[in-house]
């Protein structure tokens, strides 16, 4: 399939970004001579973002940059590190993906046209990631760091929708293409939309509960991650017994990624690996009782160190009683409960509604097959498959609410829809728009309410750094006069270089002792004075979550708070800190909320909970 024997491919690229996880150039040697040894004789490069294009660096790749806005930017960084050869663009964001309970992205169309023609003009080559996003379908969706799961649909406000249909992005972009064709080539006309269908309303009238359909259980003394069972996604279930006693306390280690807690049969209270809240009160009991703990593994995050994402329930458990006593199970039954092909065959269904997690079933018929897009937004959070096929994932805080179903994978007449639930179904019945729900983010339906509030604690504490950014979009490494410790990090911004009222991040990243980054993996967002969430995902988890193409942004759709701004990350753990890495947002120096004058604390204490 190379060009160099008739195929279509061009090139070949030797890892991914390898900058945002290592340095080894030996490594990167290896990959390279495997592609050969495979036969490989087409161009093969290494590719990375402006201030990672150092990582891995070798002579005999080609090297590509990878940015979403501000081509003359990215290609100075390149050519710093490769002064002649092409230039080329690795991948160019016309839009994002999406990760629930975050606001649909919108790429900005304007400029994204406008640096698009800026690298025709210039000669340079790129790759639009993505022209078409497509479907995550199956349970292949992956995960921002430290963990901000990704939605399955994979839309992207690309120029080719979901389902592959094209807009006015597509539109343009074709338009400005047209307007650099070499002599004598031609632009097709793209094809038409795939039909769609509606499907009219129908219920799923049978249920299997997951309680009564556990296989055989594997025998623990203490509960290991999914995988060290030889699992890799889905849920897991332990179970264990425990004393009977007064109200107590059960805590976690951790929880990879969230879980629902049932003494006897009864739900107790959850816990959510976003927020790292792994406790659960446990109510009296007057005799032992059973303990269950249904884990359900969502997305891995999908690069850098953090991409070693076990999932599961983590050791120590211990259940602490009011009374001073301690308890940890020394004997577990663990179901494993992968979703797979296997485990929804041994499902046994019964007429009617189950209560708490659950399987349910039902069917539909088509006349003709078409596309359609099952509208999922009266179930909770779970999973759905298709005449066997998996969908994907549903959570009805959004932004999606819609499951896209292509039409080649319904048939003629009857199709069956099976849908697992782990908090329970509004309404178990389902219809099919001709049209998706990509931007409906619902908070308010979140299973884990945020009952606390933080509040900043930096007053009277002496800032261990203070200094200005320069302006650019360039990544700008600073080291402190002395390194500091502590839990929590501390950005202060007291004015933005425009002189606007704005904070933006679009990544910030710690340097240890010996100026290595800190990894993020049990990072948190401790405290934000301010985050856009209306009209924009400016979420604060955006400024640590490794990727530099979104970004941390103040608000400014329905109020401009002033400086100073200010944002407090957890670290989870003490740790020396000697330095940072700031990255401005991406584009041209028109773009609002870079950081000017700042200054940084570091402590154990900068943002506390409010008692409530």
């Amino acid at each position: 399939m190379q060009v160099t024997r008739g195929g279509p491919i061009l090139m070949v690229q030797v890892e991914n970004e390898y900058g945002f996880y290592g340095d080894d150039v030996q490594y990167m040697g290896e990959i390279r001579q495997a592609l050969l040894d495979a036969g490989f004789d087409v161009p093969l490069f290494a590719c990375n973002p402006p201030y990672a294009l150092t990582k891995g660096l070798r002579p005999d790749l080609f090297n590509v940059v990878n940015f979403g806005k501000d081509p003359a930017e990215g290609f100075k960084a390149l050519r710093q590190v490769q002064p002649k050869g092409p230039l080329m663009c690795g991948e160019f964001y016309p839009g994002w993906f999406d990760t629930w309970g975050f606001p649909h992205h919108l790429g900005n169309t304007p400029q994204y046209l406008a640096d698009l023609e800026y690298m025709l003009k210039n000669n340079a080559s790129f790759s639009i990631y993505m022209a078409h996003g497509g479907t995550t379908f199956g349970m292949w969706s992956g995960a921002d760091r430290p963990f901000k799961p990704d939605t399955s649909s994979y839309d992207y406000d690309a120029p080719i929708s979901e389902a592959g249909w094209i807009g006015e992005k597509f539109r343009l972009t074709r338009d400005l293409m047209g307007k650099y064709l070499l002599p004598g080539e031609t632009l097709p006309e793209p094809p038409a939309a795939n039909p769609t269908t509606a499907v009219a309303r129908f219920e799923l009238g049978e249920s299997a509960a997951i309680f009564s359909n556990l296989p055989a259980p594997i025998l623990d003394t203490t509960p290991r991650n999914m995988e060290a069972y030889d699992q890799g996604r889905g849920c897991i279930l332990y179970r264990a017994t425990i004393p009977a006693g007064p109200a107590a306390q059960l805590s976690a280690k951790e929880v990879r990624d969230f879980a629902w807690v049932f003494v006897d049969g009864k739900p107790v209270g959850s816990m959510d690996r976003r927020s790292r809240q792994y406790r659960v009160q446990i109510p009296q009991r007057q005799a032992a009782a059973r303990l269950d703990v249904l884990v359900e593994a969502m997305g891995h995050v999908n690069f850098g160190p953090e991409v070693h994402d076990r999932k599961g329930l983590y050791a120590p458990v211990v259940l602490k009683g009011l009374d001073g006593s301690s308890v940890e199970p020394g004997s577990w039954n663990v179901f494993s409960l992968p979703l797979d092909e296997a485990m929804l065959a041994a499902l046994k269904w019964k007429p009617g509604k189950a209560t708490g997690p659950a399987f349910w079933r039902g069917t539909f018929d088509v006349v003709k097959p078409a596309d359609t897009f099952l509208d999922v937004s009266t179930w909770g959070k779970g999973v759905l498959w298709v005449n066997g096929r998996c969908m994907g994932r549903f959570w009805n805080i959004g932004p999606t609410q819609t499951m896209y179903v292509p039409g080649p994978w319904l048939k003629a007449g009857r199709n069956e829809v099976i849908v697992l639930d782990l908090l329970g179904p509004k309404e178990p019945a389902l219809v099919g728009l001709e049209r998706p729900i990509l931007d409906q983010v619902r908070p308010e339906l979140d299973f884990v309410k945020k009952i606390q509030q933080s509040v900043l604690t930096i007053e009277g504490v002496p800032p261990v750094h203070a200094g200005a950014f320069a302006a650019g979009a360039a990544a700008q490494e600073v080291r402190f006069a002395r390194p500091a410790q502590g839990r929590q990090f501390c950005l202060e911004t007291l004015d933005a270089l425009d002189g606007k009222p704005y904070a933006a991040v679009a990544e910030l990243d710690l340097l240890d002792a010996d100026g290595k980054l800190v990894p993020h993996t049990i990072w948190t967002i401790a405290y934000v004075d301010s985050e856009e969430r209306v009209s924009e995902d400016g979420s604060a988890l955006n400024a640590i979550n490794g990727q530099t193409a979104d970004f941390w942004h103040t608000e400014w759709s329905q109020a401009q708070p002033g400086h100073p701004h200010r944002l407090v990350i957890d670290l989870g753990q003490a740790t020396t800190i000697s330095g940072l890495r700031y990255t401005p947002r991406p584009g041209n120096n028109s773009v609002g909320g870079r950081i000017k004058d700042y200054r940084i604390y570091v402590g154990d204490s900068l943002a506390r909970p409010v008692q409530q």
